[in-house]
């Protein structure tokens, strides 16, 4: 059977396998309040990705300016895209909501949000 996965890569560099919602918050509030800082020393950017064991991934990029990147995988090789990838700018709570609703698997619900797709 196909084994679904939840990783949350934080603005450092560290892996959180399976993160609580309370850690999806915690890692928002660093990143969109400026503390959060890239492995160069930049200004740090955090991606929740979603997938399976098997096949298909979708992660969503969150940066300190709020912009938001989403994209659609045929595996977590990122081989073959399966679509443009998305853009949006969204405040802190917009976007936690975004992850929850990543976290949760609810893709269709994600692709249904007000994204540009020319950025």
């Amino acid at each position: 059977m196909t084994q679904a996965w939840v990783v949350l890569t934080r603005p450092d560099g560290r892996d959180v396998p399976a993160p609580t919602e309370a850690q999806l918050a915690s890692v928002l509030a660093e990143v969109y309040d400026g503390k959060a800082r890239g492995p160069e020393g930049g200004p740090g950017s955090a991606v929740l990705k979603f997938g399976y064991d098997d096949g298909l991934m979708y992660q969503m990029e969150v940066a300190a300016n709020g912009a938001i990147r989403y994209e659609e995988w045929s595996d977590r090789d990122c081989e073959i895209a399966l679509a443009k990838p998305r853009h949006m700018s969204a405040d802190r709570q917009h976007a936690l909501t975004l992850w929850k609703l990543l976290a949760q698997r609810q893709v269709a619900k994600i692709r249904d949000q007000d994204w540009r797709s020319d950025a």
